[in-house]
């Protein structure tokens, strides 16, 4: 397959979530983050999703890194990591935008963020649009739940224990809850 552009990944051992977790990068900036599969499938599925095929390279994904480990040792709460988001439609940016401003440790309903990017009939698109978030927990998608306050779905595998696992990690879910109170 021919590259269209330089991507690059790594695998990122030993956290304690997800495992493996793969970041890919561009020259400009975070492209995806894959978890909890082969690296063959990662491989499948970012040749699929990016048209690229990805060359190994550490050094090209160091920050990215650095900035996920921290964030799941709990010692990062947000990224400053430059996001490659040329995949996305124009309503994906957009929600992805208002994703991004929901804090670390709280949650917002689908509704909410249609409401946000002035479609408040939406909520199901938006929805759609964070199953195809190519960069989990940097773009907090785990963060949005449905509006009766149930975790709702998530892009990534395994996807509701990780999601829980995420929220439970950043303190916006409790060992025993099961619902939220959304605003």
């Amino acid at each position: 397959m021919k590259n269209k552009r330089a991507v690059w990944y790594d695998q990122l051992a030993d956290n304690p979530i997800l495992n493996p977790l793969y970041v890919t990068t561009s020259e400009r900036g975070l492209v995806a983050i894959a978890f909890n599969m082969s690296e063959r499938d990662f491989l499948d599925s970012t040749r699929q999703r990016l048209a690229v095929k990805p060359v190994h390279a550490p050094a090209q994904v160091k920050t990215a890194a650095l900035q996920l480990h921290q964030y799941l040792r709990r010692e990062r709460t947000a990224f400053t990591i430059p996001l490659d988001l040329g995949t996305a439609t124009r309503f994906q940016m957009q929600v992805m935008t208002a994703i991004l401003s929901v804090p670390y440790g709280e949650v917002r309903s689908y509704g909410y963020i249609a409401a946000q990017i002035d479609q408040p009939l939406a909520a199901r698109a938006v929805g759609q649009a964070n199953a195809r978030n190519l960069l989990p927990i940097v773009i907090p998608c785990h963060r949005i739940i449905s509006s009766n306050g149930t975790l709702g779905g998530y892009c990534a595998s395994r996807r509701m224990g990780t999601k829980r696992q995420l929220l439970q990690l950043e303190g916006a879910l409790g060992m025993n809850e099961e619902k939220f109170i959304v605003d």
